[in-house]
């Protein structure tokens, strides 16, 4: 690429990213901490990919997600995901009006720019698989009628990992969907003394603001197109895509009995997205392979299944990820 294009696209990255530390400034106005929640939700605001946060209660995904839903301007709706929510809650459903004798269209909470689903594993799987067209496709059908989701649309659920009983997990095709899996951690001690400081009161909270429009963010979107992405780091990501699948090709011979599938295509194009994305929150015109390899565990943990052999040895899909990412020669 020519220094002329690049310069030209730098200043258009400079321009186009000025809005990133503001939302960041804004959210971080009343969510302490989590700077790493809220950098992967950035990441997948900008990328058009879904978001599952697992994390154990009270750490503020929540609250992350609606403050991102409000300083962005666009529509947000929770829905508390239980065993008795049917499609149509979701969905939304034909209702007869007796009067006029015709049927009406009442839309569910998937319309929206911003939905959380909150618990999502405690829904059986018709329910979650209702997400799955709006996730796929950004479009519903009620009837004979099939809507386009409005953009930005945006999937972010969250999951507890320690409380299993009475949950359904996520079938393999919807786990697939998510660009980004990320496990919220405890804050701090610093952060912790700080929520303390700021929460503990009878009126704790401030209202964020609007800081940009939905046409920010899809005008951002078009600029990640333009970034630079050297070919080198282009066969780095398939490398270590392919490697989950072929890891004797790569020398990781023991790796092999280990691994039952590994991830799929959608995971390579995922992982180029989120990489231009992160250079692109970074206020930078090209992608670097650290930018691949700092958010390649979060694209890839949930799309490595293990074997038995594996889970027997305690092997976790992520000890695997981390093995190819310290294997694979770095470009």
């Amino acid at each position: 690429m020519a220094n002329f294009d690049l310069a030209q696209v730098s200043e258009r990255i400079r321009i186009e990213s000025a809005f990133v530390d503001e939302l960041r400034t804004e959210i971080g106005r009343v969510v302490v901490g989590q700077s790493y929640m809220v950098e992967r939700l950035l990441i997948g605001l900008l990328a058009s990919g879904h978001v599952l946060l697992e994390g154990v209660p009270g750490l503020a995904k929540t609250l992350t997600v609606s403050s991102l839903a409000r300083a962005i301007g666009g529509r947000f709706q929770r829905i508390q995901f239980t065993p008795d929510l049917l499609p149509a809650d979701l969905l939304g459903t034909l209702i007869y009006n007796q009067q006029t004798g015709n049927f009406s269209i009442k839309k569910g909470p998937l319309f929206a720019n911003i939905v959380l689903a909150d618990e999502v594993n405690r829904s059986p799987a018709k329910v979650q698989s209702a997400l799955l067209e709006s996730m796929q496709e950004r479009q519903i059908t009620i009837g004979e009628t099939t809507f386009p989701l409005e953009d930005p649309f945006l999937v972010l659920a969250t999951q507890n990992p320690i409380e299993q009983e009475g949950t359904y997990p996520l079938p393999e095709a919807q786990v697939d969907r998510f660009m980004l899996k990320i496990k919220v951690g405890y804050p701090s001690h610093e952060e912790e003394m700080e929520i303390m400081r700021r929460m503990a009161r009878t009126n704790p909270g401030t209202e964020v603001r609007t800081v940009v429009q939905p046409e920010k963010i899809l005008s951002a979107r078009l600029v990640l197109n333009e970034l630079y992405m050297d070919e080198r780091v282009e066969r780095y990501i398939v490398d270590l895509i392919i490697a989950t699948r072929e890891p004797k090709t790569f020398k990781l011979s023991e790796l092999a009995p280990l691994i039952d599938y590994g991830a799929s295509p959608r995971a390579t194009i995922n992982l180029n997205l989120a990489a231009r994305a992160h250079a692109f929150l970074n206020h930078r015109a090209y992608v670097t392979p650290e930018d691949v390899r700092s958010i390649a565990m979060d694209v890839l943990r949930h799309r490595v299944t293990v074997t038995y052999e594996a889970e027997a040895e305690e092997m976790e899909a992520e000890t695997i990820v981390q093995k190819i990412l310290d294997t694979i020669e770095v470009p």
